[in-house]
């Protein structure tokens, strides 16, 4: 094994009720002027008002951006980011799922760094720490919370792209299963899929980064999963269902943040860009299909991944043992009523050779995939999974 860096949010608060320590660790922070960073639905249902009531007694002056919309423009971070100057927030606090996450830690970086968003579309290009960022995911799922990543879709080009550098991990991740629980079921299964994806890319990643620590966080994050995800669906009141999803979320956050993922999310990118799927659900669809032909490269990694859903595999070969793991993934897709094919997404069969295009440039998540793959690879899996 050679060197490995590992790093995650610079501290993370997990269990039932959690959520009554942000106050104390925006004190902490010394912030004076505080944002907080939501979507409309997150408003709607009085959590951001909840959350401006928690940090009404610091004094501090609060506020509120509720412009945050699935699959993020570019545009939506410029936006926050004039709000932030306008009312000169130091300190900023994401509440919702991956997209309110990642337009947070977007924009932070913008506060401190000159240009636009566009400058920092890619790896290590973010000269300077942005202003703090307190993370309260409201979904088991993205792992944003403790990523150094920001997803952000680019109309022009129709592509997802990538802000990646340490200066965007949150200073503080509080992880409230409590706030899962209003999640309705086809949102639950999405999500709870988005992990999954997480664990199984960051285990069988070829990244220098991948270690013995992001492989236990991985694999346990599957076990977890393939045990709680069908009852956090069918019961989203299941408080034991809920908490071991918000835990397995965010192992498989921290293993993904530092081993990488693969070719299901490089596939499942421009899926997102041009058809507006969301992103949890283009990963469960083309999951089976993208492990199927990354097995020949990590046979014993699969074996592993099967066991660890519960399958029975002795007596079987290697092969046979991750064909079982490939049919535990398309069995619990099925259980929680995942689509199987591309075309019941609104994907269409002309537009796959622009997408195979579009994914074979997404060069680093490529490299970290057990097994490679030219754009005509890239294809023969989108018509797979047609």
């Amino acid at each position: 094994m050679g060197i490995s860096i590992f790093q995650t949010a610079g501290k993370i608060i997990a269990g039932w009720g959690s959520l009554n320590q942000l106050a104390v660790e925006v004190k902490g922070l010394g912030a004076q002027s505080v944002l907080i960073i939501c979507d409309p639905v997150i408003e709607k249902i009085g959590l951001a008002e909840r959350v401006k009531n928690q940090l009404a007694s610091l004094g501090v002056k609060l506020g509120i951006f509720s412009e945050v919309e699935p699959e993020p423009r570019l545009q939506v971070v410029e936006k926050c980011l004039r709000v932030i100057n306008e009312g000169g927030y130091d300190l900023l606090v994401a509440v919702g799922g991956g997209s309110s996450i990642d337009v947070a830690k977007a924009a932070s970086i913008l506060v401190t760094n000159s240009g636009t968003i566009k400058d920092y579309l890619g790896v290590n290009l973010v000269a300077r720490p942005g202003i703090p960022v307190v993370a309260v995911p409201t979904t088991a799922g993205t792992g944003s919370e403790v990523t150094p990543i920001a997803i952000l879709s680019d109309e022009e080009d129709q592509l997802k792209k990538g802000v990646v550098s340490p200066h965007l991990l949150p200073r503080v991740a509080i992880i409230d299963p409590e706030l899962t629980v209003t999640m309705p079921p086809h949102i639950t299964a999405a999500t709870g899929m988005d992990a999954l994806t997480h664990a199984v890319e960051a285990y069988i990643s070829i990244n220098a980064n991948a270690s013995p620590v992001t492989d236990a966080l991985a694999l346990e994050a599957i076990r977890i999963i393939s045990r709680s995800l069908r009852t956090a669906v069918a019961n989203g009141q299941h408080k034991e269902a809920r908490s071991q999803m918000a835990m397995a979320s965010l192992m498989a956050g921290i293993a993904f943040a530092n081993a990488g993922v693969g070719a299901v999310h490089a596939l499942a990118y421009p899926l997102g860009a041009q058809f507006h799927v969301p992103h949890g659900v283009a990963n469960a669809v083309l999951l089976p299909y993208v492990m199927e032909w990354n097995m020949l490269g990590a046979l014993s990694r699969f074996k592993d991944m099967a066991l660890a859903m519960g399958e029975k595999v002795e007596g079987l070969s290697e092969r046979a043992a991750a064909e079982r793991f490939v049919e535990a993934v398309r069995q619990l897709s099925a259980d929680i009523r995942i689509p199987s094919r591309l075309r019941d997404l609104g994907v269409t069969a002309e537009a796959i050779p622009g997408m195979a295009e579009g994914a074979s440039k997404v060069t680093r998540l490529l490299a970290n995939n057990p097994r490679q793959l030219s754009v005509d690879d890239i294809r023969e899996i989108y018509e797979r999974a047609f």
